[in-house]
């Protein structure tokens, strides 16, 4: 079990949406709580909701993809709130339209928000949190689409399923450390994030699908409003690292479509007897497909 209470959280994109229930989630559940967010208005909004509530939480403007700032960042939060074991890659961006039609900029900003800026933030505390010597536990968020490809989502899709693979080495890699790494992967969730593209910086405008459309934007809401409440999802991520559990997957619905996907790759996939040199690359050691150990105990 990864025990929670008085630890410290560094909460990305946590002035909003999924970030912000993480923080209220884990806040309640005994953390001391650094929200980071790009926007000063959701930052101010998320203090609003914890004033008078006693829990300790600090706010830090940051773009995650600037380097120096995250690391400045690091350094205020853990003056403040102590040193961070408890880290949640949760901000992200996203816009929709068919590969063909991207520009260099649609690439550029959604991976250096949605996967840079994971790697940003796994470079910036996972070496304190080894010369520490205290364990701790790494949240990326990913989506669905991290499993599951749909039309019009390919940058989305790229950026998420990069963060699956990052993510199944990463805890690999720091099991031997006492850092567990979770998986999350939500499908739909009632958030903001259709607002993505006004955080979109100046320099990467050029755009081969919509910008700050009020009616695009509008549709998108419309879409995820259903969907699942932020602080609902947190519980379940809350219960996932409590439990050192690396795929947090808590949407049913798309299990008949996971398992067509892993069916049609187990059935493209060859057999050992149709492969009359297997035994061979078996025999020499060529590395195959096994995991020698398992992923956070999964």
């Amino acid at each position: 079990m990864t025990r929670i209470a008085g630890r410290t959280a560094f909460i990305t994109g946590g002035g909003s949406g999924v970030a912000l229930g993480q923080a209220k989630v884990f806040a309640q559940a005994g953390c001391k709580v650094a929200i980071a967010d790009i926007r000063q208005d959701h930052l101010d909004e998320a203090l609003a909701w914890f004033d008078g509530r006693g829990h300790e939480v600090m706010a830090v403007k940051l773009n995650i993809t600037d380097r120096a700032a995250y690391a400045r960042a690091a350094d205020a939060v853990e003056a403040q709130l102590g040193p961070v074991e408890l880290l949640f890659n949760t901000a992200g961006v996203s816009i929709f339209g068919p590969l063909q039609n991207a520009t260099y900029d649609d690439w550029d900003w959604q991976l250096d928000v949605n996967l840079r800026g994971v790697i940003n933030g796994i470079q910036t505390f996972v070496p304190r949190m080894i010369e520490r010597g205290k364990g701790g536990h790494i949240v990326n968020t990913a989506s669905m689409s991290a499993f599951v490809a749909l039309k019009g989502t390919g940058i989305y899709c790229t950026s998420k399923m990069a963060i699956r693979g990052l993510s199944e080495c990463l805890a690999l890699d720091l099991a031997d450390h006492g850092i567990g790494v979770s998986l999350l992967c939500p499908g739909a969730v009632n958030t903001n994030i259709h607002e993505a593209v006004l955080t979109r910086p100046a320099h990467l405008q050029d755009t081969g699908y919509y910008g700050a459309d009020p009616v695009v934007m509008a549709h998108l809401k419309q879409v995820i409003a259903v969907g699942m409440e932020p602080e609902v999802l947190a519980r379940y991520v809350l219960e996932g690292v409590e439990a050192n559990q690396f795929y947090i997957l808590p949407y049913p619905e798309f299990r008949g479509t996971l398992e067509e996907v892993h069916q049609q790759v187990l059935a493209a996939l060859a057999k050992p007897e149709d492969d009359p040199d297997y035994g061979k690359r078996v025999a020499h050691g060529v590395p195959g497909g096994e995991r020698r150990e398992k992923v956070n105990g999964a």
